[in-house]
């Protein structure tokens, strides 16, 4: 399958992370290919969006997402967990999509070891899930996914239908004023609308 190119993701943050639905992250890793089809996203596009880490302007842990698109964001977050972002629109413009959740496709096997065993309906359905399923952590933030030779990279797969995705608020972020909030800037697909 071909890599999704710079310029898959050089455009508008909302047309990536509906595109991305459906496509296929790969990370390779100790030699074993961990991958999954994505399910969810997130839009995170600018400094006035109040929900976006770069709100603040560029500082040490935003400055990957004022990079070329297409370059992994990953950051630490509440102390334990690791999330995924890929960075999107042209270069000097700070917006990223956040991967929420992935179905399971290839190392599976290793997926269960990584999660401590934990059900396969489960193992990557969140966006701290899914990086610890796929061993993916602050090591790769940066990378950039569109190289040739990246360990980390997004496989293109066919398209899913817009009846298969539900637009609604983004998740979990707590006193963000308005308008922010409530932007429909999550992206979800049900898998069994697309017969994965």
């Amino acid at each position: 399958m071909a890599r999704l190119s710079r310029d898959f993701f050089a455009v508008p943050t909302l047309q990536v992370a509906r595109a991305l639905l459906g496509q296929r992250l790969v990370h390779r890793c100790d030699g074993q290919l961990l991958s999954g089809r994505i399910l969810e996203t997130e839009a995170y596009i600018g400094e006035e969006d109040q929900a976006c880490h770069a709100r603040v302007g560029k500082t040490a842990r935003t400055s990957v997402m004022y990079t070329a698109p297409g370059h992994a964001y990953v950051y630490f977050t509440y102390g334990m967990h690791w999330l995924l972002n890929f960075v999107t629109e042209p270069e000097g413009f700070p917006a990223a999509v956040l991967v929420r959740a992935l179905l399971p496709e290839s190392g599976v096997a290793v997926m269960r070891r990584l999660r401590g065993g934990k059900p396969d309906a489960i193992l990557a359905d969140g966006p701290a899930k899914l990086t610890q399923a796929l061993a993916i952590d602050g090591d790769l933030n940066g990378q950039d996914v569109c190289a040739r030779g990246a360990q980390l990279w997004v496989e293109e797969a066919r398209a899913v239908p817009d009846t298969a995705v539900v637009r609604g608020p983004r998740i979990g972020l707590g006193s963000t004023p308005e308008p922010w909030k409530s932007k429909p800037w999550n992206f979800k697909l049900n898998p069994d609308r697309v017969g994965f």
